[in-house]
């Protein structure tokens, strides 16, 4: 069955022509080669935005699974796939439903998605449900700040003007813990902010790591 998919066509194209390019420039495309490094065999990766990740999976993936709601944003991955080694499909889906068989990708991604999607929890059950037991969770997100005061910051836009702004965004959920309520074992994170600035910002906290599938998948609270 075919699911609706979410038009955001002012952010995608002020994400694809500005944001993106910008955050390339400051250095995330070395967080986005980190992120893959390693990853071998079938890969399913959520929110794939315009596929700035493609050119930095490993020659041992051997397909790419790229879900983005975001029509603008899915038709720009199309063509950035045209230009990669790896073999990349895009699925018009999302992430807190997952077209696929249980237990069907050896390896997931999240790369700045989980704080976007409208049920975190709904994703993260779903990564857990497709992922084969072993299987490996890498995520890189921007997460809740670690001081009380930009906490509060962050409350207050994730609240009012921030998700309407940025495609749903929000600067401060604790995706760590829910990483780990899903089912997955934390196997590795590194905590830092990005991009490096003299100013405090909302969105500057992040997390990159890697978590492992265990066990049954858990159903969404």
């Amino acid at each position: 069955m075919t699911q609706p998919t979410r038009p955001h066509p002012v952010f995608a194209r002020v994400y694809a022509g500005f944001a993106g390019p910008a955050l390339e420039r400051a250095g995330m495309g070395e967080h986005r080669a980190r992120l893959l490094a390693g990853l071998s065999g079938d890969v399913v990766e959520i929110g794939a935005g315009n596929g700035l990740n493609f050119p930095h999976y490993p020659a041992e993936v051997t397909r790419v699974v790229a879900v983005e709601p975001e029509p603008t944003l899915r038709a720009r991955a199309v063509e950035r796939a045209r230009g990669v080694t790896v073999p990349v499909e895009t699925q018009a889906a999302r992430a807190e439903r997952l077209p696929f068989p249980d237990s069907c990708f050896d390896a997931a991604v999240a790369c700045l998605t989980l704080c976007s999607v409208s049920d975190p929890h709904a994703a993260l059950a779903e990564l857990h449900r497709v992922l084969r037991p072993g299987g490996q969770l890498r995520f890189l997100e921007h997460v809740r700040a670690r001081t009380p005061g930009m906490r509060r910051v962050q409350r207050v836009l994730d609240a009012t003007v921030w998700p309407p702004l940025v495609g749903g965004c929000h600067t401060g959920r604790d995706t760590e813990a829910a990483i780990a309520a899903a089912g997955f074992t934390l196997a590795a994170v590194d905590r830092f902010d990005f991009p490096a600035s003299r100013i405090p910002l909302p969105a500057a906290a992040h997390i990159l790591g890697t978590a492992v599938r265990g066990g049954e998948p858990r159903t969404a609270v």
